[in-house]
């Protein structure tokens, strides 16, 4: 018979990942004594708060891994929480080695992308939130801030709501907010900051002015634990107001879709959400035209929104050095609203409905865009 190892228990445990930090519990010095004796292994662990969310599965998952090791009879935890200088130490370490600081300015590696439009209704939010998923279903590691404070619906459209129609809230580890992920997208938004009065009253109205909209940016970009990400989105407010600007402040390196509905008085004020990024420094790659002509049973198409407003604001956001394009025309689709409400997104739900595939061919385009290296500083040292 095999007698089991505290170091080989070691190993199984600490590979266990934190399902909020998506890191190995050993790496993140959750891993305290570790004893075998006649076949009992005891563990003992530190989570990162009282209360800790992910509490449940951690235990499980953490008895699981101490069970699969060979000779191993049963399994004794103890769960602990780690002191203020622990955490102290991990964010210390999350944020590696760094201050308090954005870590997606110009020099990071994330390839950060602002989703824009003119005016609101043209459904960029469920364009956003449809894109994020399609993206993180192929592999990419994506962010995704909700950044349209005043007309929040990412968490909805996500499915991160609760039984009684509240928005579960990041779990904090002193200034560190850990985002909950949805679908594989890591998701913050100030929905999850609001509560309801009473029974089923909708949530609170953030009536915020300049100051506190660019304050509640920079807190996303700072104080949100990200980790490593290929790309982060941004669900931008419609307009050219405060958000806007500020993002272009903070986010100078940030890439732009616009969108817009194929009719005039979409598309002509969409060019100038565009024109105002361009100004700030961020560079317009495309335009998704939603809510295109549909294809109806009979095999005739319904122009409800009219036609020709993508390729309109394509054009007129396009210069001699720098040619916009028409990504995408996301036809009229009653199932890309039905999921979006419900709260699975319909490139998931239904991936072989039209508007779906061409979101789906959106994101297929930016996963295949390799991230230009030049003047960012690479985490490698000379030895």
């Amino acid at each position: 018979m095999t007698l089991p190892d505290a170091d080989e228990v070691r190993r199984a445990v600490g590979a266990v990942s934190d399902p909020e930090l998506r890191r190995p519990i050993g790496e993140l010095d959750m891993v305290r004594e570790i004893s075998v004796s006649d076949g009992v292994a005891r563990v003992a662990i530190a989570l990162t708060i009282v209360g800790c969310p992910a509490a449940d599965r951690i235990s499980s998952d953490v008895r699981s891994a101490a069970a699969s090791v060979p000779g191993v009879t049963d399994v004794v935890l103890e769960v602990g929480v780690m002191s203020p200088h622990e955490r102290q130490a991990l964010t210390e370490r999350l944020r590696g080695g760094r201050s308090r600081e954005m870590p997606f300015g110009p020099g990071s590696l994330t390839r950060v992308i602002a989703v824009t439009s003119g005016k609101g209704g043209v459904g960029k939010s469920t364009v956003t939130a449809n894109l994020a998923v399609a993206l993180a279903a192929r592999g990419l590691a994506v962010g995704l801030i909700d950044a349209d404070v005043h007309g929040f619906s990412i968490p909805g459209q996500l499915g991160l709501v609760d039984a009684d129609g509240s928005v579960p809230q990041p779990t904090r580890i002193d200034d560190l907010m850990l985002p909950p992920v949805a679908h594989g997208v890591k998701v913050i938004s100030i929905g999850m900051f609001l509560r309801r009065s009473a029974g089923q009253e909708p949530l609170g109205a953030v009536a915020w002015r300049g100051p506190m909209l660019h304050r509640t940016v920079q807190q996303f970009l700072t104080d949100v634990y990200f980790g490593d990400l290929d790309v982060l989105l941004l669900d931008m407010p419609p307009g050219t107001g405060d958000v806007a600007i500020s993002v272009g402040q903070l986010l100078p390196n940030a890439d732009v879709l616009v969108v817009t509905t194929p009719q005039t008085a979409a598309s002509d004020v969409a060019v100038r959400s565009g024109l105002v990024a361009r100004q700030t420094g961020q560079r317009v790659i495309g335009v998704i035209e939603n809510m295109s002509a549909m294809t109806l049973p009979d095999g005739s198409t319904l122009e409800l929104f009219g036609s020709g407003g993508g390729h309109a604001v394509a054009e007129a956001l396009s210069e001699p050095e720098s040619l916009v394009r028409l990504l995408a025309s996301v036809p009229l689709s009653p199932i890309l609203r039905q999921d979006a409400d419900a709260g699975l997104p319909a490139v998931l739900a239904h991936p072989d409905d039209p508007a779906a595939r061409a979101i789906e061919a959106v994101a297929t385009m930016l996963a295949g865009e390799p991230r230009g290296l030049s003047g960012r500083a690479l985490p490698f040292r000379p030895r």
